[in-house]
């Protein structure tokens, strides 16, 4: 059942539509558009028609259809002109005949502007709110995430290469350069057996007459476990073999032994009666520490300078004087045992000798773990400068030094102004308005007397004969400007030297002031 006035029946697309509006004079009906129609009867796609306009007499125009406006529309739902591809758009049910008139011809202009793929309302005239670009924001996640995976695939890489190569050092495990593989497998092809320890504790235990107790890194010990190797090596009777010790060490392992640092040449000849050094013949040892000792029945080979690199001590030279302890090897350098320089020289040679007299080696590692409670408070607690390797200062220098740099290149160069092309040529007019409005939003009129009356002066001072550097002195100006005028009643000194104006006004009368006095002189 319908009312008269109403219009129930929706206007199929494709077909002409012969209903026509029945409506009282003025009146319009107030159903809206379906969200997916032009809004103004058309099919989707379809360009907007003449009569479509506002005013045209069409469903686009004013409250109040006429007749031939209605058939005119019915027209051209019907046209059964071709459309090209592109144009061609989904169909939708059409919405109710009897759209808003006001309506019309901004939802159709929108329709025509909606790139594909967005949407907008019809039903209201307006465009809704542009999403987010999500293309653009998964290009920029994209190009973060990649240049954080560079990051980090740089950090790798550094550190891998920064640790690679002495990954292991005198390991006797390690393949590596750096690594003591090739020795301990010499050595089991004699007969000798290499167990690794890592604590002072095992190595103390595994210490005995038939032993050869290496230890790779004495200086790392603290007071507890240099206490514990002394002992060891007092009772044991075997051979203590302590590669580069240093002072911190050589006060507890071999007291009566001084070191100093390496200077001259790495490859050193045997220089002893030492059978091991004399069958091995040069080797290696001049590349880390030399050292000198008063003891008695010591065996000093491989000098360097007058300091030998390799020291034994026999049993009993030093400890508790009781004699059953072995003999300690004194080795200033582990260049000898390292994969890279076993075949050098006679460092291999010299390597089976020292380390292969017993049946047993116990190859001691010291580690940051191979600590004790008995360590704690005592006196050889570090600072937070000495725990810092001897590598980080160079490091730490090169970075000063690069940042130095960095600094002087991209410091700023001062210096004389140099005068460069304007990218745009502005006229002069434009850039006078421009510096007013800036001398206006600042209320610098102070700023602004100053320029117009200085360049007046300098103005006037051309005309009247006086020179450039007098023509801001009033004692000189003012009466060779006044001669010129006579008895104009202008106030000289006022208008050229006078206060600064209290208004926007007193400043435009100011320059209409000056603008009058060049003019009576030029014309005088």
């Amino acid at each position: 059942m319908t009312t008269p006035g109403s219009d129930p029946t929706p206007a199929h697309p494709g077909t002409p539509s012969s209903h026509k509006p029945d409506h009282a004079p003025g009146h319009s009906p107030q159903t809206p558009a379906h969200p997916d129609s032009d809004g103004a009867g058309h099919a989707p796609g379809r360009p907007p028609h003449a009569s479509d306009l506002p005013g045209s007499g069409g469903a686009g125009g004013v409250s109040g259809h006429s007749r031939e406006g209605a058939e005119h529309t019915s027209a051209s739902l019907s046209d059964p002109s071709p459309r090209s591809a592109p144009e061609e758009t989904p169909r939708h049910p059409p919405g109710p005949t009897g759209t808003t008139p006001s309506n019309a011809a901004p939802t159709t202009a929108l329709a025509e502007r909606t790139p594909p793929g967005q949407s907008n309302d019809h039903g209201t005239g307006q465009a809704t709110a542009p999403r987010p670009d999500r293309a653009r924001l998964i290009r920029r996640t994209r190009r973060t995430l990649a240049f954080v995976a560079v990051l980090a695939a740089g950090a790798i890489t550094l550190a891998a290469l920064s640790s690679g190569t002495r990954h292991g050092l005198l390991d006797p495990r390690s393949a590596d350069p750096y690594g003591s593989r090739a020795v301990a497998e010499l050595l089991e092809d004699r007969g000798v057996t290499t167990r690794v320890v890592t604590t002072a504790r095992e190595a103390a235990d595994a210490a005995g007459p038939g032993t050869t107790l290496l230890v790779t890194d004495p200086d790392r010990l603290g007071a507890h476990q240099r206490a514990l190797l002394r002992s060891a090596m007092d009772l044991s009777g075997g051979r203590t073999v302590l590669l580069a010790p240093g002072s911190h060490s050589l006060t507890d392992l071999a007291p009566g032994v001084r070191t100093e640092s390496a200077t001259g040449a790495d490859t050193l000849a045997p220089a002893c009666d030492l059978p091991a050094a004399a069958s091995a013949g040069p080797a290696t040892t001049g590349d880390d520490r030399r050292y000198t000792t008063g003891l008695p029945r010591t065996t000093a080979c491989y000098p360097s300078e007058g300091r030998p690199t390799l020291l034994v001590l026999p049993a009993g030279t030093t400890g508790n004087g009781t004699g059953t302890g072995g003999d300690t090897v004194l080795l200033g350098s582990g260049t000898i045992l390292l994969n890279e320089n076993l075949a050098e020289e006679g460092n291999a040679s010299l390597a089976l000798q020292l380390l292969g007299s017993r049946p047993d080696l116990v190859w001691y590692m010291p580690s940051l773990a191979d600590s004790d409670s008995a360590d704690a408070g005592t006196d050889e607690d570090k600072s937070l400068v000495e725990l810092i390797p001897d590598g980080w200062s160079w490091a730490l220098l090169q970075l000063f030094v690069a940042a130095a740099l960095a600094a002087l290149w991209r410091a700023r160069r001062l210096g004389p102004l140099v005068t460069e092309k304007l990218p745009v040529v502005i006229r002069a007019s434009e850039a006078t308005e421009g510096r007013a409005r800036l001398y206006r939003k600042a209320g610098a009129r102070d700023r602004a007397s100053t320029v117009l009356r200085a360049a007046a002066r300098e103005r006037l001072a051309s005309l009247v004969g006086v020179p450039a550097a007098q023509a801001h002195d009033p004692v000189t100006l003012v009466p060779a400007v006044s001669a010129r005028l006579g008895d104009g009643g202008h106030d000289v000194t006022s208008t050229l030297f006078g206060p600064t104006p209290s208004d926007d006004a007193a400043l435009v009368a100011l320059a209409d002031h000056l603008d009058a006095l060049e003019r009576e002189v030029r014309t005088s």
